[in-house]
């Protein structure tokens, strides 16, 4: 079965009160048009047709950013310059694209839970031939602002009633819901969507006006129910936004624990959809994970940590931690208070202790950077000890240089070692100095100027005071 998702982007969305797209708006950290690609991939459709208009750049973008380099995803975009309705942005898609065959699933844009087994049952109701479209439905603890679905004798949709359009009897019977997806059978779709009007108070082409289309035609439109409504909603404010996100969390953070993963509060705890986390690791509160995060057994994270395309390997100490696009292997003890920049990759049972910051440098197995210390563009053997207050001074104000410390390296609290340099092994620097050299494997570097006394200077300043 070869499915094409049309996923409907181009919108305004005014509601939200923001400059950028409504679909660019992440939920846990991943863009919302993310998550519907990302659905549809999974559910195994062959196309996805992506319609972007407003903010088109924006969201063409992010999508390039998220699948432009992927040999696995067929992501397309195609723009709708002008937004004159959803059946004028299936039929630019159509146009565009050359769709004419085969299941087709129209997606909203806004649609973040909708999983990929309801997108693959739902494409199925429309191929054989039985039906020429279907609809997904859904009932919600509250239904108002919805379509409802009002069926005909044979089980057949007979019509959908706006919710402005309702009486008091159907507002009350009629619990079906029209969730704003749907599936068409591909040559129905293309036959037909031509002969939706515009003949409305806004002058638009309607997408839903294909079902009195389709039957008109002799064709059968049918519904495919949503068991979890939760996949149906809607992301049109800020409010619904963070309304969804909680939900998002919820559905990661009981799987998480279905898989063997402690949380000590997983209201507190934002896990984003592609992260992974090992067996038996304690995730504290106020802990995030960003992006492709990888967390391997036995861990603990949090709290007060934040990980962005991180990897991290078994039994390692993540404690108020930021870390990005930075590498962890087994053991390794970060933090309180730490800051793994881009390119910090340590090894096993390495240390970064409170107030340290690391930028694209390697860290040693068994080599700890204990405290107040700043080390960039660095390459560290194992067994080295950094003492408090320690720099790496590798920006000369044009160009990034390079420090090279070898193994079992004490550098002495308070050591500023200016870039280029190289440290020999089993070297010691003394406390205090200022390394411009290289030095020689097991050597001692000491700069220091000569200590002075001034005896009485302090009764002598009171007197002039």
């Amino acid at each position: 079965m070869d499915v094409t998702a049309i996923i409907m982007a181009a919108g305004e969305g005014t509601r939200m009160k923001s400059k950028h797209a409504k679909v660019s708006h992440a939920l846990l950290g991943k863009p919302m048009i993310c998550w519907v690609v990302d659905a549809a991939l999974d559910a195994g459709c062959d196309r996805v047709i992506t319609v972007i208009g407003s903010h088109a750049d924006e969201v063409r973008s992010i999508l390039d950013a998220a699948y432009g380099e992927r040999a696995d995803a067929h992501v397309e975009c195609v723009e709708q310059t002008e937004r004159l309705g959803t059946a004028h942005a299936v039929r630019v898609a159509l146009e565009a694209t050359g769709v004419a065959a085969g299941p087709v699933v129209v997606l909203n844009g806004d649609l973040p839970l909708i999983e990929p087994a309801t997108i693959r049952t739902f494409a199925q109701t429309v191929d054989g031939g039985a039906h020429a479209a279907a609809i997904l439905t859904m009932t919600p603890p509250d239904p108002f602002g919805y379509g409802r679905i009002e069926l005909d004798e044979a089980g057949s949709v007979a019509r959908i009633v706006e919710q402005k359009d309702c009486t008091p009897e159907q507002a009350a019977g009629l619990l079906e819901c029209n969730a704003g997806c749907y599936a068409f059978d591909g040559a129905q779709l293309a036959a037909h969507i031509g002969e939706v009007g515009c003949d409305n108070a806004q002058g638009e082409y309607y997408l839903p006006d294909m079902v009195e289309i389709l039957k008109a035609a002799g064709q059968s439109v049918t519904i495919f129910h949503c068991d979890d409504y939760r996949e149906g909603l809607g992301v049109n404010s800020r409010a619904q936004l963070a309304q969804l996100t909680a939900i998002a969390r919820d559905r990661i953070n009981e799987r998480l624990m279905a898989e063997g993963i402690t949380f000590i509060d997983p209201a507190q705890a934002w896990i984003g959809p592609d992260a992974t986390v090992g067996r038996d690791t304690v995730v504290w509160p106020q802990t995030h994970l960003i992006g492709h995060c990888t967390v391997g057994e036995d861990c603990q994270l949090g709290p007060n940590t934040r990980l962005t395309d991180t990897r991290v390997g078994d039994r390692c100490i993540v404690d108020e931690t930021v870390a990005v696009e930075a590498v962890l292997e087994n053991d390794v003890d970060c933090g309180p208070r730490a800051y793994l920049r881009p390119g910090t990759h340590m090894l096993d049972g390495s240390k970064a202790g409170t107030h340290v910051e690391i930028k694209k440098s390697t860290i040693g197995r068994g080599s700890k950077v204990p405290h107040l210390s700043y080390i960039g563009d660095t390459t560290m053997g194992e067994g080295v000890n950094i003492g408090a207050g320690s720099i790496t001074c590798n920006y000369d104000g044009k160009n990034k240089n390079a420090t090279v410390i070898g193994d079992r390296t004490f550098i002495g609290s308070d050591t500023m070692m200016v870039a280029p340099v190289h440290i020999g092994s089993d070297a010691i620097t003394g406390a205090g100095g200022t390394i411009t050299k290289d030095v020689p494997d097991g050597a001692l570097a000491i700069e220091r100027t000569e200590q002075r006394i001034v005896e009485g200077y302090t009764e002598r300043r009171r007197a002039r005071l």
